[in-house]
């Protein structure tokens, strides 16, 4: 997942790490020419269920969803619910297109671009789930402030999120497992759904793997889950 501008959270225009990658295939091109737009969030405006579904229900934002896995099978596990996920590496967002696609699924919204964009339109504590995902790690200290995992970011997701509402993180990169409970466990908005070790090294119910992880599984690496509360 691409990083955003360090500083404030609602700064929209700059993005770090590359946003294409391989060519898209001609079928991938027309994901991106017919599809996305009519899925697309709008670029102006409050981001609400409302205005993306036409009417209340509980919705779910996924900051960076790599190649859109975890976004699509969560959105055909509660078809009842609102999805809007945000990644700004195109070959992401064909990958979500096409689960898009093939699944059927009415609803789920894409923003191709930085997702503190969107989020900062969004009404305070509407969302029910927000998911952080393996975000880049930016593993050098002095790469520290465009980690998604940072105070300003994390004020944003708090605001958010409804009473009860859920952020959930995963990483399977030590170094950023490490900033991420720095800044978890000194903020007093959220509440740590963790009892004992297992609670964090297994993954819960209703969480699906993404290929990333899997890969990083094969790879040999642990990959840690983590499940926090809005208080």
């Amino acid at each position: 997942m691409t990083a955003h501008k360090s500083g404030d959270p609602t700064t929209l225009n700059r993005l770090y790490g590359r946003q294409s990658g391989h060519k898209l295939r001609a079928g991938q091109q027309d994901l991106v020419d017919r599809l996305l737009p009519a899925i697309a969030v709008p670029e102006e405006g409050e981001v609400s269920a409302a205005s993306l579904f036409g009417a209340d229900r509980p919705l779910h934002f996924e900051i960076g969803f790599g190649a859109g896995e975890h976004l699509a099978t969560r959105a055909d596990m509660l078809p009842d619910h609102g999805f809007i996920g945000c990644e700004p590496f195109l070959n992401g967002v064909v990958g979500a297109l096409g689960h898009v696609r093939d699944l059927g699924l009415a609803n789920v919204r894409l923003h191709m671009g930085d997702a503190l964009s969107v989020l900062s339109r969004i009404p305070d504590g509407a969302l029910s789930f927000v998911y952080l995902l393996h975000p880049d790690p930016w593993p050098k200290a002095r790469h520290a402030k465009r980690r998604m995992m940072n105070k300003g970011p994390v004020d944003l997701i708090a605001r958010k999120l409804k009473p009860g509402g859920e952020f959930r993180f995963g990483t399977d990169h030590p170094v950023y497992l490490r900033w991420a409970l720095m800044v978890m466990n000194g903020h007093p908005a959220f509440d740590w759904l963790a009892h004992e070790p297992r609670d964090f090294l297994t993954r819960p119910g209703g969480w699906p793997e993404t290929r990333y992880e899997a890969k990083a599984r094969r790879l040999g690496h642990e990959v840690w889950y983590f499940r926090y509360r809005r208080n």
